[in-house]
C-alpha cells in the first residue's frame, strides 16, 4: 500500500493504477502453468516446431492487451539469444531467437478491485472510480502460446522465421499458421518482429 501511495504521488491516480497492474500481470504472466498439464518439448507443432524447455522462464520482452471481440492479454517473452539482440538493438534477430507470446482472456478481478477502490474512492470519487475499475482486467483462462523461431536455411521461404501455435500444449494447424508470416510483412524492416522492447 505504501508503493501505491509513493506512486499516486508522483504520477496521476489512474496512471499509477494502469502501472500497478502492467507489474503485477508481468510479474505472474511468466509464471502460470499449462492448461493441459503437458510438459514442454512433448509435442511439435507447424513445420516440426517443439514446445522449448522452460520457455515460460524466459525474460519478459513486452505485453499487450487486445480489446473486443478478442479480448486477450498477451506477454511477449524472449530465450537468451533473442534478449540479446532486443537489448542490443540487433537487426537482423541472429539463427537461434525464439519470441514467444502467450495469451489469456481479459476478465475483470472483484479481488484486485476491492483491493484499489478505496484509495481510488478517496482520489476520484465514485464515478471516476467505476471508469477505472471498469478498464482494470487481469489474465484470466489461457487461449494458446505461439513462437517465432529464427532458422535463416530451415525458414528461408518465409524470411528466416518458423511459426508455430500450441492451445493446451497441442500443436495447432490450418488456416490460422498460414497466415502468420504474411500478417508480419508490415514488419519487414524490422526483421518481420512487431514486438518492441518495454525496458
Amino acid at each position: 500500500m505504501k508503493l501505491l501511495k509513493r506512486w499516486i504521488g508522483q504520477a496521476g491516480v489512474r496512471e499509477s493504477i494502469l502501472g500497478f497492474a502492467a507489474m503485477a500481470f508481468a510479474g505472474s504472466a511468466i509464471c502460470v502453468v499449462p492448461a493441459s498439464g503437458q510438459a514442454a518439448g512433448q509435442a511439435a507443432g507447424t513445420e516440426g516446431i517443439a514446445l522449448p524447455q522452460g520457455y515460460r522462464d524466459w525474460a519478459l520482452i513486452s505485453i499487450a492487451r487486445v480489446g473486443g471481440p478478442v479480448n486477450d492479454m498477451r506477454a511477449k517473452l524472449g530465450n537468451e539469444v533473442a534478449m540479446r539482440a532486443f537489448r542490443d538493438g540487433k537487426l537482423p534477430f541472429p539463427d537461434g531467437t525464439i519470441i514467444a507470446r502467450l495469451a489469456w482472456t481479459a476478465v475483470t478481478s472483484e479481488e484486485n478491485n476491492n483491493a484499489f477502490r478505496p484509495a481510488l474512492e478517496r482520489a476520484l470519487g465514485p464515478e471516476g472510480t467505476q471508469k477505472t475499475l471498469a478498464e482494470s482486467v487481469v489474465a484470466g483462462p489461457p487461449t494458446n502460446v505461439q513462437f517465432m523461431v529464427k532458422d535463416s536455411k530451415r525458414f528461408a521461404s518465409t524470411g528466416g522465421w518458423g511459426f508455430a501455435q500450441f492451445t493446451d500444449g497441442k500443436p495447432d494447424s490450418g488456416p490460422a499458421l498460414q497466415t502468420c508470416f504474411s500478417c508480419h510483412g508490415p514488419a519487414k524492416d524490422r526483421d518481420f518482429v512487431f514486438t518492441r522492447y518495454s525496458r
